[in-house]
């Protein structure tokens, strides 16, 4: 199976496709579509988060690009060495991941940043194949308890066995992959101290200790 992406036509979410279609009229420069992801198949981890923002990701076509939760996200990815380059908050920066790839449970901005259930499994198509196409995954990083939950629910787990917890690790045996939670890097979890930039370089120190395993 080879990996397709949802195109600027794609209408699977109602609620998501006249969301995109006010901001098509109110910001006609962003790109207003479902994000691409960003990094390749060949790495050995896949970080999962919630859906594009506003001014961020649905502007860029970049996820967590010019957006605060990247500004976090992407320089603590190159200070342990899993990105190169200046991250300067626009897709054609430069800025390139190393055994990285970033992904949304939802590719497309929702309204209030809130997701439906079934926005969810709508998408979910689109990223059991993303997993299945990347051949070295080892370690699945989801950043918040509705990516947590969308990954278990495309690879046919019951949550109620996996509990999300922030730097909490769960072995999915029957797909040989490490899962790792963390709190979302989100401006609001930030400012609230809910995640501080420690917290999120302790997963990181975490997951480069499973990958040696």
């Amino acid at each position: 199976m080879s990996f397709v992406a949802p195109d600027k036509t794609c209408s699977k979410c109602p609620r998501l496709l006249a969301f995109r279609a006010q901001n098509e009229a109110k910001f006609p420069t962003y790109y207003n579509g479902p994000v691409e992801p960003f990094g390749s198949l060949s790495s050995e981890i896949l970080i999962v988060g919630l859906a594009p923002g506003l001014n961020g990701a649905n502007q860029t076509n970049r996820p967590f690009t010019n957006d605060y939760a990247g500004d976090v996200l992407y320089p603590i990815l190159k200070k342990f060495g899993f990105a190169q380059g200046n991250y300067q908050k626009k897709k054609n920066d430069g800025f390139e991941l190393i055994n990285v790839r970033v992904t949304n449970s939802v590719r497309c901005v929702p309204p209030q940043n809130k997701v439906t259930g079934d926005e969810v499994k709508a998408c979910g198509a689109y990223l059991i194949q993303e997993i299945e196409n990347m051949p070295n995954l080892k370690i699945i990083l989801t950043l918040g308890s509705v990516a947590h939950n969308a990954v278990l629910g495309v690879l046919g787990y019951k949550k109620a066995g996996f509990k999300f917890a922030h730097n909490t690790t769960h072995w999915l045996e029957n797909h040989h992959l490490w899962m790792v939670n963390s709190y979302h890097t989100s401006r609001y979890n930030i400012n609230t101290g809910v995640l501080t930039e420690e917290m999120f370089e302790d997963v990181i120190k975490n997951i480069q200790n499973l990958l040696k395993k």
